[in-house]
């Protein structure tokens, strides 16, 4: 990225089910889902959302083999998408285990997310 513009920040959670996918693709739709960003097109080359570059970074717990990458990219409606990871979020007790929504164990997942906008 040569110009970045906006950088936005959130956190997901995944309650039951232990899926780190779902817990990521809340962290971002909680950091781009509060903000407008009206001039973005004016700002990026030729005025086109097609030049927009996004860069998510992503802190998860655990379990980042089981990162759904393609599912992560969809949250994010325009542009180039790219996604790094790091070591970070919580694990944490949800104080129930509830099988009906496929728990393995009674682990809530939080992931922290960074969402960089530019081209």
């Amino acid at each position: 990225m040569d110009q970045l513009i906006f950088i936005q920040t959130g956190m997901g959670v995944d309650v039951h089910g232990q899926n780190v996918t779902k817990a990521s693709v809340r962290a971002i739709k909680n950091a781009i889902h509060t903000n407008s960003m009206p001039g973005i097109r004016k700002s990026l080359p030729e005025e086109s959302l097609d030049n927009m570059r996004v860069n998510i970074k992503l802190a998860v717990p655990c379990d980042e083999d089981q990162l759904d990458f393609d599912e992560i990219k969809k949250a994010i409606p325009y542009g180039t998408v790219t996604v790094e990871v790091q070591k970070g979020g919580m694990l944490t007790t949800s104080g129930i285990v509830l099988e009906d929504k496929e728990d393995r164990n009674d682990l809530m997942y939080i992931v922290n997310a960074s969402v960089e906008v530019g081209y």
